[in-house]
């Protein structure tokens, strides 16, 4: 499948795109105010920015220690075969995991690496026994359990600053 071309932005849109990537929740008026710009021509630029996809979606980032804590585990997962019905078929699996919070195809080393959320390690041994015990094409898994997040972000780059 051909990848759509890129979406043209100048100054203003990446102006935009950093303040919405810091804080999503600014009112169109503080918006407009930050990016030095109208609020009509703000809020027709962030429309804009949605409609092609740029802005995929806005979501509020939780602070996991302050709601009880979770263990973060990096999984590293080879696969048996690697067609591209395999690994859509694991990645469709892997991905419908509410734990799941990043899954990525990787290349060379492992096939996939994925990042999950969980309760604590009882939450993490009934999630590895369902996706890979058993599982007809997981030749190996090798987890790491995170000890400390020095920094989080979801940020992309933009434009010249990238």
């Amino acid at each position: 499948m051909p990848l759509a071309p890129p979406v043209t932005l100048d100054d203003l849109d990446c102006r935009i795109l950093r303040a919405l990537q810091t804080d999503a929740s600014l009112s169109n008026a503080a918006l407009a105010e930050r990016v030095f710009a109208s609020a009509p021509t703000t809020m027709r630029r962030v429309r804009r920015l949605r409609e092609t996809g740029v802005i995929a979606r806005e979501i509020a980032v939780l602070d996991a220690e302050k709601l009880g804590g979770a263990l973060i585990a990096i999984i590293e997962v080879t696969l048996d075969r690697q067609t591209t019905e395999a690994c859509a078929a694991f990645e469709a699996q892997v991905c419908a995991e509410p734990g799941v919070t990043q899954c990525y195809r990787v290349s060379p080393g492992p096939d996939f690496v994925v990042i999950v959320e969980l309760a604590d390690m009882g939450a993490y041994d009934a999630f590895a026994r369902r996706l890979f015990t058993g599982a007809g094409n997981v030749r190996n898994v090798r987890t790491f359990f995170s000890t400390h997040r020095a920094k989080f972000e979801a940020n992309a780059p933009i434009g010249a600053s990238a």
